[in-house]
């Protein structure tokens, strides 16, 4: 392919034989063959800068550039909001007009999303794909340049469109749909339209990339919010408030004891919902929540036992996975002929952390178990669902919450984490 038009060339030689016969004939006719010679060469010379400007390669992928970009800022509001029907109807009809091409098409990995220009009746949106180049354009991940009904795949031979470029869109090293430029003539393709399928490709799948981070940091927003709702239990706030008023007439130096933890514990809450802490800080927060428990209920109701390997206490841990187990077996299991006893546990088992929170309460009904992991019921306080969620985002599908319950006997809730280094 010639850097620029071979049709350039051409008129320039044309342009450059008159100018020189303008000037013999002004040399023949009148004499002034020094006047005709120096404006025939000045002619000459002018024409040649302004045709090479014109077509300058550097130049033309200049222009090509600004033109992907203006695109780019005019399509970035519908594709905001990913590839879907909308946002591809609009890409194609605001790639139409840019274009040399008959026909501006994106498809998915199976259907038709968008289509502008001729023969849009044929190819309405949600039809299958119908043309074998789109398909090996997702199947390879390859731009294809075809030159003919054939090689393009139509399934039937009425078409006007005979050429195309098909470019696939490219998320996380897999196809996820391509773009398409259909053309009537195969001459109609050249280096300024590949090159502006594939620079407005390229652009697309930035903007998909984009639009998928911005889903996960609002997935991640979401989820600090609801671990923090999880957290804080208004009824415990409630509970404890009473607890600390009705201390400070009885035994003031204990009430400002539990006040300083009280505010210690909240600030823990608000400040490090979603970090990564060690099992002796999230094992401390939870024995400040249970001093709490223990000071409203009396300290020969709960008691609490921790198990934890000093080797495994500086493992690194999400924070507020233990607190909410305890909450619960102090909220659901206590029960009127004896203490209720807690036992923390934690262990590594094929190389993955497990942490275990065992009661003997009352236990838990098997139909209330089928829905523990409901985040509808979080607001009771439960917040199992919360913490299974967490673990599941942070270490992979692997890991988890497990609960164990008989009625009468007690609960086990076991925690499955990853193979984090402390």
């Amino acid at each position: 392919m010639k850097r620029y038009p071979p049709l350039i060339d051409i008129l320039l030689l044309v342009l450059l034989v008159l100018l020189l016969a303008a000037a013999i004939t002004t040399i023949v006719t009148e004499g002034h063959w020094l006047i005709g010679l120096l404006v025939a060469t000045a002619m000459a010379i002018l024409i040649f800068l302004i045709v090479r400007s014109t077509f300058d390669p550097v130049r033309l992928r200049a222009r090509q550039s600004e033109l992907i970009l203006r695109l780019a800022t005019q399509t970035l509001p519908y594709m905001r909001s990913g590839l879907n029907v909308s946002s591809a109807q609009e890409v194609c009809r605001q790639l139409l007009p840019a274009t040399m091409a008959n026909a501006v098409a994106i498809t998915d990995r199976e259907s038709v999303i968008g289509f502008a220009g001729i023969e849009k009746d044929a190819h309405p949106i949600g039809s299958p794909i119908m043309t074998t180049a789109t398909l090996t354009a997702l199947r390879d991940v390859q731009t294809q340049v075809l030159g003919s009904a054939d090689v393009i795949g139509w399934p039937t031979d009425s078409t006007d469109l005979k050429a195309a470029i098909v470019v696939p869109l490219v998320l996380r090293e897999e196809a996820i749909g391509v773009l398409k430029f259909y053309y009537r003539s195969p001459k109609s393709i050249d280096e300024t339209q590949l090159a502006l399928a594939q620079g407005f490709a390229t652009l697309m799948e930035q903007q998909l990339q984009l639009f998928e981070l911005e889903q996960q940091r609002e997935l991640a927003t979401q989820m600090r919010f609801k671990a923090l709702q999880a957290q804080i239990n208004p009824h415990f706030l409630f509970n404890t408030i009473n607890t600390i008023a009705a201390l400070i007439r009885t035994n003031p130096a204990r009430a400002r004891i539990l006040l300083r933890e009280f505010a210690k514990f909240y600030r823990s809450t608000l400040e490090g919902s979603m970090d990564l802490i060690t099992l002796e800080q999230e094992q401390a927060q939870t024995l400040r929540y249970l001093g709490f428990e223990i000071a409203r209920f009396g300290e020969d109701r709960v008691t609490l036992n921790c198990d934890i390997p000093a080797e495994m206490s500086q493992m690194l841990v999400p924070s507020f996975i233990i607190q909410p187990l305890v909450e619960n077996a102090v909220g659901h299991g206590m029960r009127n002929d004896k203490p209720l006893r807690i036992d923390i546990t934690a262990e590594v088992v094929d190389g993955v952390a497990q942490i275990a929170v065992t009661d003997d309460g009352i236990g838990i009904a098997k139909d209330v178990q089928q829905h523990m992991m409901d985040p509808a019921r979080e607001h009771s306080g439960i917040a199992l669902g919360n913490v299974d969620e967490r673990l599941r985002s942070l270490f992979g599908d692997n890991a988890g919450l497990a609960v164990q319950s008989e009625l009468g006997k007690g609960t086990r809730v076991t925690l499955t984490l990853g193979p984090i280094n402390g």
